[in-house]
């Protein structure tokens, strides 16, 4: 058991950039008797401080895990690398915030893997531990590492270092997974029976029980191991007990500086695009009491100036009017501002629009995704411009003077005028602000290349070629130029990476090692981003990008995470993949029929309710028309 050195610490912290991200202390920090607990739980998200600190599933572990007297959880973030140098100088381990003890002394050690490009920092961290980077390497000492989050529905490139994946939610598979090591610790047996155990708690995937075999082509031939298949967890209710009504508030500036409240879990809008939507199905709302008491009590402890409505579509709780006329009818004198930080357009309304504008002003942000009508009917996210152009009036009449879309390029099926269209479409928008704010309005538009996802209809397409991208991305720098319009797109190299590591198979696990070894970090950090290593990485192993990226999927191969339930079935899927290359449409079941889509019905009970409700409200309204 071993304490970092303070005054040595000290020292390193004095040499390195934004020293705040080590220091630990923040208010709201829970902070035990080590000696006193009987489990150790470090939870570890693998980017910078700023990024991860706000993290609500971070928040939310740490919050259910302290409430435990029994165990001690705590967090470290992946250090940036003049840290990590001086830490490797020092011959310092990776440690905890709050207590400062080595990563290696606890008994779990969980990742949080948001999104592909975090892999190596991974690596960086467990090497930093003195941990093996490979689970085959570990022993019975070792503390046991575990990961979960929506990277984790491939969990293929990481199997190589992970003991265990959380497939789906956290708030009761971890607790169960911790209360299976704490007893497995008493028992002392050896990890090889720990693994077999963990196997047996649903949604847990333990990599090392599987064996995967290739055919000749580089395809997969079997997935075989058990049980044949994991089956993702999910919460019946997001129950208010499990919410951080104290969350940590950093100690320097993070990314998204403000009281986060989760409104609504899941979607069944069914952008073909979308991985979140698919797997976090099926929808679970707060009620707006619920939201109202868990908000004041955010903004009580932690004293933050905003408050985020938080879910994959805000705009779409049946209550989101009530809920925030509510919050800005509390807060509106004392200066808080209510953001919606993801908003969808066709449920964007006048009235959602009066309530936000009585507090003070954040953001409007949008995403069409696409921005003609057919290739909205691709991607089945049917919003008709004048819907879009008719809420940027009601947003810049308002007093707003910027609006941010989001749209995407590299889309199946998409042409050079699909291209076009965005920049027509932004110009339009910005006309709507100008009649408002003159040369004072601003659009932002952000354009990201399409990587496919596992888990949605687009699994089976390839990602675009990169001189088509590169053309796509030509276009808008000439048709973009506007005063008062700022359009920005990612570089293809990063996104072509992030298609490797999302659609890989178990060999990308050496590949991450060896670009990890070659100087890969912080991948999503471009000016930190090291092409080179990743495909020097690639041809190392003999392995081939445009294989991996550009290669459209047959309906009978066995995919690298065939063998993961995230609830949506792969016939509904691939009955999606049909119907976008046609341009058809599958509305929203939680406004008509069920589409079947492989969410066990019985758990689909706040769709029903929001479905009769909405029902309900428009037979009243159609009964006062034909009264009057």
């Amino acid at each position: 058991m071993a304490l970092v050195d303070h005054a040595q610490l000290e020292r390193i912290l004095g040499r390195v950039k934004k020293p705040a991200r080590y220091g630990g202390g923040e208010w709201n920090t829970v902070v035990k008797d080590w000696d006193g607990c009987r489990l150790r739980i470090l939870l570890s998200y693998p980017d910078a401080y700023e990024i991860g600190v706000s993290n609500q599933g971070v928040q939310i572990l740490y919050s259910i895990l302290n409430a435990r007297p029994e165990w001690l959880c705590e967090r470290t973030y992946a250090p940036w690398p003049d840290m990590e140098a001086e830490l490797r100088q020092a011959g310092l381990p990776l440690f905890s915030l709050e207590s400062r003890r080595a990563a290696a002394d606890f008994d779990v050690i969980g990742f949080s893997l948001g999104y592909e490009t975090v892999y190596t920092n991974v690596l960086t961290m467990l090497d930093l531990a003195g941990i093996p980077v490979r689970s085959a390497a570990r022993g019975d000492s070792d503390p046991l590492v575990v990961a979960g989050g929506h990277s984790a529905f491939n969990p293929e490139p990481m199997s190589p270092f992970i003991d265990a994946f959380c497939i789906g939610e956290g708030e009761e598979a971890m607790p169960e997974l911790l209360e299976l090591v704490q007893t497995h610790r008493a028992g002392r047996h050896n990890r090889e029976e720990l693994l077999q155990k963990v196997a047996a708690i649903p949604g847990w995937y333990v990599p090392s029980l599987y064996r995967v075999t290739y055919r000749t082509d580089g395809r997969i031939e079997d997935i075989a191991g058990e049980p044949p298949r994991v089956d993702k967890r999910f919460i019946s209710r997001l129950k208010p007990e499990w919410y951080p009504s104290a969350p940590v508030v950093p100690s320097m500036r993070p990314v998204h500086g403000r009281a986060q409240i989760e409104i609504v879990r899941g979607c069944t809008r069914g952008c073909r695009f979308c991985q979140a939507g698919m797997v976090t199905r099926p929808v679970r709302e707060r009620e707006a009491d619920e939201i109202q008491a868990l908000s004041r009590s955010a903004l009580e402890n932690t004293g933050y100036s905003e408050l985020s409505l938080l879910s994959l579509s805000s705009s779409d709780h049946s209550q989101i009017e009530e809920i925030v006329a509510n919050a800005a009818q509390e807060y509106c004198a004392d200066g808080v501002a209510v953001a919606l930080p993801s908003l969808r357009i066709e449920s964007f309304s006048v009235g959602l629009a009066d309530a936000i504008k009585e507090g003070r002003k954040s953001g409007f942000t949008f995403a069409p995704e696409a921005a003609t009508e057919r290739l909205r009917k691709v991607i089945n996210k049917v919003i008709p411009d004048e819907r879009l152009i008719a809420t940027a009036d009601a947003v810049f009449s308002r007093g707003w003077r910027t609006i941010k879309l989001y749209f995407m390029i590299g889309l199946p099926t998409e042409t050079d005028e699909d291209v076009v269209a965005i920049c027509d479409l932004a110009r339009k928008v910005l006309e709507v602000g100008r009649r408002y704010h003159g040369r004072g309005a601003q659009v932002h538009v952000g354009v990201s290349t399409f990587v496919p996802k596992p888990h949605t209809p687009f699994q089976w397409a390839g990602q675009e070629q990169r001189d088509v991208i590169e053309r796509h991305q030509a276009i808008l720098r000439h048709e973009g130029r506007m005063q008062g319009l700022r359009i920005s797109w990612n570089d293809y190299n990063s996104s072509q990476v992030e298609a490797i590591l999302s659609r890989g198979d178990r060999r990308i696990g050496g590949v991450i090692q060896r670009a990890w070894e070659l100087g890969a970090r912080f991948d999503g950090w471009q000016d930190q981003f090291r092409y080179d290593a990743w495909m020097r990485a690639m041809q190392e192993a003999g392995l081939e990008a445009d294989w991996y990226c550009n290669r459209e999927r047959d309906k009978d191969e066995l995919l690298p995470w065939s063998h993961i339930n995230a609830g949506v079935e792969s016939e509904f899927l691939w009955s999606e993949w049909e119907k976008s290359l046609s341009a058809g449409t599958t509305d929203d079941c939680r406004y008509g029929k069920c589409m079947r889509c492989g969410t066990d019905p019985r758990a689909c009970g706040d769709a029903h309710r929001i479905r009769r409700t909405i029902r309900l409200e428009l037979k009243r309204e159609r009964d006062v028309a034909a009264s009057s």
